[in-house]
């Protein structure tokens, strides 16, 4: 559907309510048409209809799975922080926003990149009195906002390891606490996220950052990076190849990119230039796959485990047994779990 077409949709939708807080919402709003909105919103902002698409968004129940929504996140998230003198006007064009969807509102403006971001989260504090503690540890920065996420956590090193193995008691039972560190590469989800600030502030920040992500297509430490990194290349391509102003970004970047970036990404500029996706993906679908088969290189791998000696492993494996821990990393323990999140992605991408 043309771009003028869609325009005149969501102008049909906004025109059919009020100019209040609280306008109705047209039931027959179609939630590809506000997909087509986003995606094209950057070429040529239209913040006039950012709230009706907002609310086409809710009415979808499009947050219903937040690991499903980055990036209708980090769309919001953009258009707050693209225009910051009309940002606290815009947030309270969203209210009255479904109870269980409030905490997109606290998410998109800690994620908004704002300077004065904390100050407008505590102006809309009242209206979401059910998101007190989310709101609370934004503030205090215990959640860390979209760009303050690392790339990954600190893994132990080989010593770490080692000194694990020796010194934990393999007749203790541990406790497990749920892990709620966030890293990208644990979360396919935030890779959608950038892409929805892109598309809604056209900065090239998130692709910077994405680009950070390329080195792990060709990973084989865990199925989590492997997975990200390639689709972090796959759509970097898909989208330059439509994106003229991206590729000649990407193309302008590569010669200041280091080695482990700079080899996929010329990839990506290749497939871009000569509209050859498929070839990433079957790469891709290929790797993936060989690393659920075969498992990680350090798995793969005996030239370590091979001079700590037979007796270290045995031990490692009767703690790992007893503890019934996955991650301890040698031969004798198989963890991880295959993520459908590429695959899922690709197949909305035909």
């Amino acid at each position: 559907m043309r771009i003028v077409a869609l325009a005149a949709i969501l102008l049909t939708l906004v025109q059919s309510a009020s100019a209040a807080v609280t306008p109705d919402i047209d039931p027959r709003a179609s939630l590809s048409v506000v997909q087509q909105w986003i995606y094209n919103y950057r070429a040529k902002p239209d913040r006039a209809h950012v709230p009706a698409a907002v609310r086409v968004l809710f009415h979808s129940q499009t947050f219903r799975e937040p690991e499903n929504a980055g990036i209708y996140l980090g769309f919001i998230a953009g258009a707050i922080g693209s225009n910051p003198a009309r940002a606290e006007q815009l947030v309270n064009s969203f209210f009255p926003v479904p109870p269980e969807d409030e905490w997109v509102i606290v998410r998109a403006i800690a994620y908004s990149g704002l300077p004065n971001w904390r100050n407008l989260l505590r102006k809309i504090e009242p209206k979401m009195p059910g998101r007190k503690v989310m709101i609370e540890d934004y503030l205090s920065a215990k959640l860390p906002t979209l760009f303050e996420i690392p790339l990954e956590e600190k893994q132990p090193g080989t010593f770490d390891k080692l000194r694990a193995v020796f010194t934990k008691n393999p007749f203790k039972k541990e406790e497990k606490k749920l892990d709620m560190k966030l890293s990208y590469a644990d979360n396919q989800d935030l890779l959608d996220t950038l892409w929805g600030y892109y598309f809604a502030t056209g900065s090239h920040l998130p692709i910077l950052r994405i680009m950070q992500m390329l080195p792990w297509s060709t990973s084989r430490d865990t199925l989590d990076k492997l997975t990200v990194g390639s689709m972090a290349r796959y759509t970097l391509a898909s989208y330059a190849v439509r994106d003229a102003d991206l590729r000649e970004f990407l193309r302008t970047e590569l010669p200041h990119q280091p080695a482990p970036i700079k080899a996929p990404l010329a990839e990506v500029i290749d497939a871009a230039d000569t509209v050859q996706l498929s070839a990433l993906r079957k790469d891709a679908l290929a790797a993936v796959e060989e690393l659920k088969t075969k498992g990680s290189d350090a798995r793969r791998s005996a030239d370590f485990w091979g001079q700590v000696g037979v007796g270290a492993v045995a031990l490692g494996c009767v703690s790992a047994a007893a503890l019934g821990a996955v991650a301890i990393g040698i031969p004798c323990v198989i963890g991880g779990s295959a993520s459908q999140g590429l695959l899922s992605f690709w197949e909305k991408q035909q």
